[in-house]
Protein backbone atom coordinates (compact mmCIF):
# COMPACT_ATOMS: atom_id res chain seq x y z
CA UNK A 1 0.00 0.00 0.00
CA UNK A 2 2.81 1.77 0.74
CA UNK A 3 4.31 1.99 -2.87
CA UNK A 4 0.69 2.33 -4.56
CA UNK A 5 0.06 5.54 -2.18
CA UNK A 6 3.42 7.40 -2.98
CA UNK A 7 3.13 8.26 -6.58
CA UNK A 8 -0.61 8.97 -5.74
CA UNK A 9 0.62 10.96 -2.79
CA UNK A 10 2.67 14.13 -4.23
CA UNK A 11 1.49 16.66 -6.99
CA UNK A 12 4.56 16.44 -8.63
CA UNK A 13 4.50 12.36 -9.53
CA UNK A 14 0.71 12.85 -10.79
CA UNK A 15 0.85 15.42 -13.08
CA UNK A 16 3.67 13.78 -14.50
CA UNK A 17 2.28 10.41 -14.76
CA UNK A 18 -0.78 12.14 -16.43
CA UNK A 19 1.58 14.45 -18.77
CA UNK A 20 2.91 10.81 -19.96
CA UNK A 21 0.12 9.77 -20.64
CA UNK A 22 -1.60 12.26 -22.89
CA UNK A 23 1.84 12.55 -24.52
CA UNK A 24 1.49 8.69 -25.51
CA UNK A 25 -1.91 9.58 -26.82
CA UNK A 26 -0.90 12.58 -28.61
CA UNK A 27 2.03 10.42 -30.47
CA UNK A 28 -0.33 7.78 -30.88
CA UNK A 29 0.27 4.46 -32.98
CA UNK A 30 3.30 2.55 -30.93
CA UNK A 31 3.84 5.04 -28.34
CA UNK A 32 0.59 4.49 -26.99
CA UNK A 33 1.85 1.84 -24.83
CA UNK A 34 6.00 2.11 -25.51
CA UNK A 35 5.67 5.51 -24.16
CA UNK A 36 4.40 4.39 -20.70
CA UNK A 37 6.04 1.27 -19.93
CA UNK A 38 9.65 2.64 -20.79
CA UNK A 39 8.24 5.53 -18.29
CA UNK A 40 7.53 2.70 -15.81
CA UNK A 41 10.13 0.15 -16.30
CA UNK A 42 13.11 2.85 -15.87
CA UNK A 43 10.98 4.01 -12.88
CA UNK A 44 11.70 0.38 -11.24
CA UNK A 45 15.63 0.59 -11.99
CA UNK A 46 15.66 4.53 -10.56
CA UNK A 47 13.42 2.53 -8.03
CA UNK A 48 16.15 0.41 -7.42
CA UNK A 49 18.67 2.66 -7.13
CA UNK A 50 17.20 4.60 -4.47
CA UNK A 51 16.18 1.43 -2.24
CA UNK A 52 19.92 0.56 -2.66
CA UNK A 53 21.17 3.72 -1.41
CA UNK A 54 22.87 4.74 -4.39
CA UNK A 55 23.23 8.65 -4.84
CA UNK A 56 21.92 10.37 -7.95
CA UNK A 57 22.23 14.17 -7.98
CA UNK A 58 19.39 16.93 -8.39
CA UNK A 59 16.27 14.29 -7.96
CA UNK A 60 14.08 16.98 -7.15
CA UNK A 61 15.46 18.82 -9.83
CA UNK A 62 15.23 16.15 -12.36
CA UNK A 63 11.32 16.08 -11.18
CA UNK A 64 10.28 19.35 -11.27
CA UNK A 65 11.78 19.68 -14.95
CA UNK A 66 10.25 16.66 -16.09
CA UNK A 67 7.38 18.57 -15.56
CA UNK A 68 8.48 21.39 -17.29
CA UNK A 69 9.47 19.63 -20.40
CA UNK A 70 6.33 17.12 -20.32
CA UNK A 71 4.49 19.93 -20.12
CA UNK A 72 6.06 21.79 -22.86
CA UNK A 73 5.60 18.82 -24.58
CA UNK A 74 1.90 18.69 -24.75
CA UNK A 75 1.67 21.94 -26.46
CA UNK A 76 1.21 19.85 -29.16
CA UNK A 77 5.14 18.31 -29.98
CA UNK A 78 5.20 15.36 -32.28
CA UNK A 79 8.46 13.66 -31.79
CA UNK A 80 9.41 10.05 -33.19
CA UNK A 81 8.44 7.47 -30.21
CA UNK A 82 12.24 6.66 -29.75
CA UNK A 83 12.91 10.27 -28.92
CA UNK A 84 10.07 10.27 -26.64
CA UNK A 85 10.69 6.98 -25.13
CA UNK A 86 14.08 8.25 -24.11
CA UNK A 87 12.86 12.02 -22.69
CA UNK A 88 10.59 10.04 -20.56
CA UNK A 89 12.78 6.97 -19.39
CA UNK A 90 15.73 9.73 -18.60
CA UNK A 91 12.58 12.00 -16.17
CA UNK A 92 11.55 8.14 -14.82
CA UNK A 93 15.08 7.38 -13.09
CA UNK A 94 14.15 10.68 -10.94
CA UNK A 95 11.40 9.88 -10.11
CA UNK A 96 12.02 5.96 -9.62
CA UNK A 97 14.82 7.13 -7.45
CA UNK A 98 12.46 9.30 -5.62
CA UNK A 99 10.38 6.69 -5.08
CA UNK A 100 12.98 3.79 -4.10
CA UNK A 101 14.20 6.07 -1.23
CA UNK A 102 11.62 7.24 0.34
CA UNK A 103 10.56 3.56 0.93
CA UNK A 104 9.76 3.15 4.61
CA UNK A 105 11.83 0.52 6.39
CA UNK A 106 8.72 -1.51 7.06
CA UNK A 107 7.51 -2.06 3.63
CA UNK A 108 8.78 -5.37 1.95
CA UNK A 109 11.06 -3.99 -1.23
CA UNK A 110 8.84 -5.85 -4.00
CA UNK A 111 6.18 -5.24 -2.54
CA UNK A 112 6.62 -1.60 -2.40
CA UNK A 113 7.99 -1.81 -6.22
CA UNK A 114 4.79 -3.38 -7.97
CA UNK A 115 2.61 -0.82 -5.84
CA UNK A 116 4.43 2.73 -7.34
CA UNK A 117 4.31 1.04 -10.76
CA UNK A 118 0.83 0.08 -10.74
CA UNK A 119 0.15 3.52 -9.57
CA UNK A 120 2.49 5.01 -12.19
CA UNK A 121 0.65 2.95 -14.50
CA UNK A 122 -3.03 3.89 -13.73
CA UNK A 123 -1.73 7.55 -13.36
CA UNK A 124 -0.74 6.91 -17.31
CA UNK A 125 -4.14 5.49 -18.39
CA UNK A 126 -6.12 8.71 -16.63
CA UNK A 127 -3.52 10.63 -18.96
CA UNK A 128 -4.58 8.89 -21.91
CA UNK A 129 -8.21 9.05 -20.88
CA UNK A 130 -7.42 13.26 -20.50
CA UNK A 131 -5.38 12.91 -23.79
CA UNK A 132 -9.06 11.33 -25.55
CA UNK A 133 -11.09 13.97 -23.87
CA UNK A 134 -8.68 16.97 -24.95
CA UNK A 135 -8.54 15.43 -28.40
CA UNK A 136 -12.26 15.32 -28.75
CA UNK A 137 -12.44 18.67 -27.65
CA UNK A 138 -9.88 20.30 -30.27
CA UNK A 139 -12.00 19.13 -32.56
CA UNK A 140 -13.50 21.99 -32.09
CA UNK A 141 -11.50 24.67 -29.88
CA UNK A 142 -8.19 23.13 -31.74
CA UNK A 143 -5.16 22.67 -30.16
CA UNK A 144 -5.75 25.23 -27.62
CA UNK A 145 -6.31 23.08 -25.20
CA UNK A 146 -3.60 21.24 -25.32
CA UNK A 147 -1.53 24.38 -25.42
CA UNK A 148 -3.47 25.69 -22.25
CA UNK A 149 -2.83 22.26 -20.65
CA UNK A 150 1.07 22.08 -21.63
CA UNK A 151 1.51 25.83 -19.92
CA UNK A 152 -0.23 25.72 -16.84
CA UNK A 153 1.39 22.31 -16.30
CA UNK A 154 4.95 24.18 -17.38
CA UNK A 155 4.41 27.21 -15.19
CA UNK A 156 3.64 24.10 -12.20
CA UNK A 157 6.94 22.79 -13.28
CA UNK A 158 8.16 26.00 -12.34
CA UNK A 159 6.59 26.62 -9.25
CA UNK A 160 8.07 23.07 -7.65
CA UNK A 161 11.76 24.11 -9.61
CA UNK A 162 12.06 27.20 -7.11
CA UNK A 163 9.98 25.41 -4.20
CA UNK A 164 6.36 27.14 -4.31
CA UNK A 165 4.50 23.99 -4.40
Amino acid sequence: MHGFMHPLSGFDHQLVMILVGIFAYQLGGRALWLVPLTFVTVMALGGLLGVNGMPLAFVEVGIALSVIVLGAVAFGVKAPVAVAMGVVGLFAVFHGHAHGSEMPLDALGVAYGLGFMLATALLHAVGIGVGLLIGMSSKTLGDNVYRAVGGLASIAGVALLFGYI
